[in-house]
């Protein structure tokens, strides 16, 4: 890595007026004002998010821990890996031991990340960093109360035929069957978290 200072971009657009539009429970919506470098002002709408975690669980066997769960804005119930927003402050690994053990009853006693990826930089500043989850124990102690879902196992081939005939259109999950495809490979390259 380079010690030179960075270019500016030159694609970079100005901020010329930005204006919180709207606060809910957990999202901001921003509408701004910009100066493209070609000149022209334009408006900007997006989404403020503190970004999510997603968790690869896989067991022993070979075989994944996923859940089925309701989307409100889609009015469906889709297929996904164990996924949840980090809170205010919390590191992004005690994220994914909280929402796995919250939505699954499992622990790992060994944890891989295996990057971040943006998901909807067209509108949005969300990030969501994954991590595969190994040695899994279950606790049948947890409580999940507040969790409506449907936890279920399979393996990855399955997951994969899924993605292939578009039963699974969710987009971190499909991210995360093909991460651990390339992970179990020996073809993915070690990360750490950078945020």
């Amino acid at each position: 890595m380079s010690d030179k200072p960075r270019a500016p971009d030159p694609l970079a657009e100005e901020t010329l007026e930005s204006r919180l539009a709207y606060t809910g429970q957990f999202l901001k919506v921003y509408e701004d004002t910009v100066r493209c470098p070609d000149g022209h002002v334009a408006p900007r709408e997006y989404l403020r998010h503190p970004g999510a975690v997603m968790v690869v669980p896989l067991l022993d066997d070979g075989r994944l821990v996923l859940e089925r769960q309701y989307r409100y804005p889609l009015r469906r119930t889709f297929i996904e890996f164990p996924a949840g927003k980090i809170d205010p402050g919390e590191d992004i690994l005690a994220c994914a031991q909280r929402e796995l053990r919250e939505e699954t009853g499992y622990t790992a006693r060994e944890w891989i990340y295996l990057g971040g990826f943006h998901n909807a930089i067209g509108y949005c500043d969300e990030k969501i960093e994954i991590y595969l989850a190994r040695g899994l124990v279950f606790d049948a102690t947890v409580d999940n109360d507040g969790e409506v879902l449907e936890i279920f196992t399979a393996t990855l081939e399955q997951l994969l035929d899924w993605i292939a005939a578009a039963h699974v259109s969710d987009v971190k999950t499909i991210v995360g069957a093909y991460w651990l495809q390339q992970h179990l490979a020996g073809t993915w390259p070690r990360r750490s978290p950078a945020r």
